[in-house]
């Protein structure tokens, strides 16, 4: 079987999701990492022969099929470019694309002249249940979609680069609610027109995270082009694990899917186990731990996209193109406008 020699920059969360989904792909081979901190630990436990603290001395030094890019949000625009200028001609960016709008378009442009495959990681999409969910959609099992209402909360993150707006550009909207503007839009199969959204501000103005510079709850209304209706919410207050849950409303019928909290399993433990949901606090009572979050969030189905659209020199699909990566930070960007201004905004 031919194999696809990849590079991954960074060696914190997202570089776990992206390796541990890699690994079950028997058409990869890990080839190189480049973290400034972690690359030796991070090398040995997903046997990647050759560790750099450069991504422009993995870049010149490797020859490698594909890149991701699994570092702060402030950074992706740098390494892309970078990549381009090495010559590589694919490159997965993580959520969010960019920190700012012009960046983004930037990238996208930049890989577009240089015809770089530039994939944008939105893992819901390939989500098993929102896959099976589309299906049921696109054969009319629920009508015609009126309104779609999508979620992603925790309790926040740990790391100071999605504490500060100087690194994250945003808080839990830019970092959660980026996954349901992306996927109602993929959904709908049509832009978003307009929103109006609030924030909580960030800083003192936080519910609980007052030494967070970004927001730790955001909510907005949308329209699409094509008149359906959505509602987002995104925020770092919930806790107990985190909770994604995506309805879908139509004129012959609804889904509701529970992303992850929907285990099969109920588990209850007096002296506590392992490890159950992320962003879990304790295992010990009733519990419903995931059965495999690689697979069940979309990132195996996800990397195995990209990389067939490496192997095969495919475009990656709808939802996951770095123009789809764009036209979701340009959708949240105008709802953070929309809670500044306090009023509606048109894209």
């Amino acid at each position: 079987m031919k194999q696809i020699k990849v590079g991954i920059v960074g060696s914190q969360f997202a570089a776990m999701l992206h390796a541990e989904s890699y690994i079950r792909l028997p058409a990869v081979k890990i080839q190189a990492v480049a973290s400034l901190k972690n690359s030796e630990n991070f090398g040995n436990k997903y046997d990647i022969p050759n560790r750099y603290k450069s991504y422009k001395e993995m870049f010149d030094r490797e020859s490698l099929d594909l890149i991701s890019v699994c570092i702060p949000n402030f950074l992706h625009k740098e390494v892309v470019l970078a990549a381009v200028d090495a010559g590589l001609k694919a490159v997965i960016s993580e959520k969010p694309l960019a920190t700012k709008v012009e960046d983004a378009r930037e990238m996208v442009e930049v890989c577009r002249e240089n015809k770089v495959k530039l994939m944008y990681a939105e893992d819901w999409i390939f989500a098993p249940a929102l896959i099976r969910a589309k299906q049921i959609v696109d054969e009319g099992g629920i009508g015609e979609i009126l309104y779609i209402k999508a979620k992603e909360s925790h309790n926040g993150s740990h790391s100071v680069y999605a504490q500060k707006k100087e690194y994250a550009g945003g808080g839990s909207l830019i970092h959660l609610g980026i996954h349901p503007v992306g996927f109602i839009s993929y959904l709908a199969g049509s832009k978003i027109k307009e929103v109006m959204g609030m924030t909580s501000g960030g800083s003192e103005k936080n519910l609980v995270h007052h030494d967070y510079t970004v927001e730790d709850w955001a909510a907005a209304l949308l329209t699409l082009e094509n008149g359906i209706k959505g509602f987002i919410e995104a925020n770092y207050i919930t806790v107990g694990g985190m909770d994604d849950k995506i309805e879908i409303y139509g004129t012959e019928g609804n889904i509701h899917v529970d992303l992850t909290k929907g285990s099969p399993l109920h588990v209850y433990s007096r002296p506590g186990y392992g490890y159950a949901i992320e962003k879990a606090d304790f295992t010990h009572g009733w519990t419903q731990p995931a059965v495999d979050e690689f697979m069940s969030l979309g990132y195996v189905n996800e990397m195995s996209h990209f990389v067939d659209c490496v192997l095969n020199d495919r475009n990656p699909q709808p939802g996951v193109r770095g123009e789809d990566g764009l036209t979701a930070l340009e959708a949240v960007f105008a709802i953070y406008k929309s809670a500044a201004e306090k009023r509606l905004i048109k894209l």
